[in-house]
């Protein structure tokens, strides 16, 4: 008897007149999930977000139609009820709409509000989950979002409302913070988490362009992380994790191993992941 363990994961066909809420992962095209490139292969329509990179658009059949609906930060902006109408039509049309959004539809993407829209045209469609930039930015940092003895806990959370006049965050518990669209508004942010019982000296980190051929990571503490933000000119898009996780990047920063062996002394009952520096005899 044959063993479908070993068959080849077969794509399955695009239907015409739905909509595909794909997730477009972080940024690195190696992210892109199987069914997120069968999808975008076999669509006749794209309508994608700013941040989705040439790389995986030019994976867009040649009869494709690809239509930009991004939305900038402090820049030109897709109206969202505009976008979901498209979304109606281009279904209604009969043709294979893949909505590409960047990371996760459902993690502050508006994938929920496109779905209820089309929900209440009573047009099909599937969710097509990504990977966030709020799990992968930190990953090419390496820097972990729990870590036995360390962290148990993490919490994702927008500084995109943290703005000047606007209502307190509601800073959660969690060992770990990973904030999505803080940068701009940093300096509320940190004066926010000391507010709420965080420590000045906990350590926090920014992962610019994560995933990318540009990535930067700059380390920092709560106190200092608008003023290091400045100072390295760091701007969107990027993901900022808070917590002492982020000490161990100089351990598991696995895209510079130019200087091997951990160089944050941790002992075993803090961190006993940890692996031995090099030459080490494992335990």
């Amino acid at each position: 008897m044959k063993d479908d363990s070993t068959a080849r994961v077969r794509p399955r066909p695009a239907v015409p007149g739905t909509v595909y809420l794909v997730g477009a992962g972080p940024g690195d095209p190696g992210l892109l999930t199987v069914r997120a490139l069968d999808l975008v292969r076999q669509a006749d329509v794209i309508l994608h977000d700013h941040l989705v990179s040439a790389e995986i658009l030019a994976e867009c059949a040649a009869r494709a139609r690809v239509i930009s609906v991004g939305k900038v930060g402090h820049g030109p902006q897709t109206d969202q009820t505009a976008i979901e109408r498209q979304l109606i039509a281009f279904a209604r049309d009969g043709f294979r709409v893949v909505r590409l959004k960047g990371g996760d539809p459902l993690l502050f993407g508006r994938g929920s509000e496109e779905a209820a829209a089309l929900r209440a045209a009573c047009v099909p469609f599937e969710i097509v989950p990504g990977v966030s930039s709020a799990l992968a930015a930190p990953a090419y940092a390496g820097i972990p979002l729990t870590a036995r003895g360390v962290a148990a806990s993490v919490a994702i959370m927008t500084g995109h409302c943290a703005g000047a006049g606007a209502a307190p965050l509601v800073i959660p518990t969690a060992d770990t913070l990973v904030v999505l669209m803080g940068v701009a508004n940093s300096a509320v942010l940190r004066d926010q988490l000391i507010a709420a019982g965080r420590g000045g000296d906990t350590p926090a980190a920014v992962v610019e362009w994560g995933t990318c051929a540009r990535q930067r990571v700059a380390v920092a503490t709560i106190a200092t992380l608008p003023d290091v933000i400045a100072s390295e000119g760091l701007g969107a898009p990027a993901v900022i994790v808070i917590g002492e996780t982020v000490r161990l990047r100089s351990v598991l920063d696995w895209l510079d191993q130019s200087s091997l062996g951990p160089a944050v002394q941790w002992t075993d009952r803090e961190v006993p992941l940890l692996l031995p520096a090099c030459g080490g005899a494992a335990r």
